[in-house]
């Protein structure tokens, strides 16, 4: 017969696995960070700096989720750890709107960039990935951090996709408008999703809901 793991068992197993999801997600993000910065320089793309830019900012995001499940009682930081979250998505938006404005109005041509293309192809795929494991274990954690910054992984995946398509279309094509009016999309959603971290809306399920129910068991 094989022994059931108690609620506490599982619910520290999924803490761990947070843990675990976010730290790579770090590593990631400032590989990425600096070799987008990087390639950005080299081809004057405005886009790739922006993406580059941006890893920054999942960085942050991701940070203060580790650091939350580091704490001995990581429901008591859901609150604060969610504003940085929000935070985070709105300094997203700002940017890429500004550069996106920035750069249809400066009709800014950016050269082609092989690495550039690379790892922005490279991001759709593991993006999503890192988001899927990490919304699954918020979701069954009852997390609403991790599930908004779960959130913010996919919308960085959204931000590859369409710095990836303008790079191409840039360079196949010279429709260098296609980055810039993807950014701005990407813009609208970030800030909404913003203000569902702001106000706790991440996640259906609280922490809260699930102790209550489990001490009604």
């Amino acid at each position: 017969m094989t022994a059931t793991a108690s609620p506490a068992d599982r619910r520290w197993l999924l803490q761990r696995r947070i843990r675990w999801i976010v730290a790579a997600t770090i590593l990631y993000n400032l590989v990425e960070a600096v070799v987008a910065l990087a390639a950005g320089a080299a081809a004057s793309s405005a886009a790739l700096i922006g993406f580059g830019l941006d890893s920054t900012i999942e960085v942050l995001s991701a940070a203060a989720v580790a650091w939350q499940f580091t704490r001995r009682d990581p429901e008591r930081w859901e609150r604060g750890t969610l504003r940085v979250i929000a935070v985070a998505f709105f300094a997203l938006a700002a940017y890429v709107s500004a550069s996106s404005v920035l750069a249809l109005a400066s009709r800014l041509d950016a050269e082609h960039s092989t690495v550039g293309i690379a790892l922005t192809a490279l991001s759709v795929v593991v993006m999503p990935f890192l988001s899927f494991a990490e919304r699954r274990a918020g979701r069954e954690l009852g997390s609403a951090t991790a599930v908004a910054d779960s959130k913010q992984t996919l919308l960085c995946a959204y931000l590859s996709a369409a710095v990836l398509a303008g790079l191409v279309l840039n360079s196949a094509l010279g429709w260098w408008r296609a980055d810039a009016i993807a950014g701005l999309v990407i813009a609208a959603f970030a800030v909404r999703e913003g203000l569902e971290a702001w106000r706790g809306d991440a996640c259906a399920t609280s922490v809260g809901m699930l102790m209550e129910e489990e001490d009604d068991a």
